[in-house]
């Protein structure tokens, strides 16, 4: 029994170790993009003490466009991915798990000590999950902010009408704006979940069942079958 229960707290040390790595990695990335998105703005920058320049020029939308690319690949990406893609999976089984010992024996459920070990374990996966899914949709939000070329296009207008001369190149650099708000529309990853990224299949997995207990939860509300 004291080898079993150590083994079991060197693994549990283990696992939540490379939770915490990854949830230092989701909060460097915060980072980074809230500092990415206060470039363009002078008070921002002057605040925070980081560079400044506006998108007024092709060579800056280029400088803007690559710095975006290159901090988004910063750090590491395909093993935290499987981290968080793993503690996903992990909390869906052991929900799978409970509910069946449930429907087997409400009565029954928590005389088991097993079922409390299995109830901590789906409560601590589901905090690490919900401050995951809360930093990654607060990241995307900063990189995938399209207010800020928006807002950039409305200062070229306006630079149209002060100087005439110039109307020829500013137009030029409007045109790249629309190209880019359009490339960064593109250029969101479809496998996301909140912020998550995940593996293709698990995150197909999760929208069939989330899609088919919706589908059962109207279906008991109306009384008829809904498919969704």
């Amino acid at each position: 029994s004291a080898i079993n229960f150590l083994e079991r707290l060197c693994l549990t040390w283990m696992f939540f170790f490379m939770m915490c790595v990854a949830e230092r990695t989701y909060k460097q990335r915060f980072l980074f993009a809230k500092l990415f998105s206060h470039i363009t703005s002078a008070r921002k920058a002057r605040k925070y003490e980081i560079p400044h320049f506006r998108l007024k020029k092709v060579e800056n939308i280029k400088i803007w466009l690559s710095l975006r690319s290159y901090l988004k690949r910063r750090g590491p990406q395909r093993s935290v991915d499987v981290v968080v893609s793993s503690v996903f999976l992990l909390a869906l089984s052991i929900a799978f798990i409970c509910c069946a010992q449930v429907l087997k024996g409400h009565k029954t459920f928590l005389s088991a000590a097993y079922n409390w070990e299995f109830l901590m374990w789906e409560a601590a996966l589901l905090l690490f999950l919900l401050r995951l899914a809360s930093l990654g949709s607060e990241t995307n939000k900063k990189y995938s902010n399209i207010s800020i070329l928006l807002t950039e296009q409305i200062n070229l207008y306006l630079k149209m009408e002060k100087k005439p001369n110039k109307k020829e190149q500013l137009s030029l650099v409007n045109s790249v704006l629309k190209l880019s708000t359009k490339l960064l529309k593109e250029l969101d990853s479809p496998f996301r979940l909140y912020g998550l990224t995940m593996n293709p299949l698990i995150y197909n997995i999760t929208r069939v069942v989330i899609l088919s207990a919706v589908s059962g939860v109207i279906s008991d509300l109306l009384g008829f079958n809904i498919r969704v």
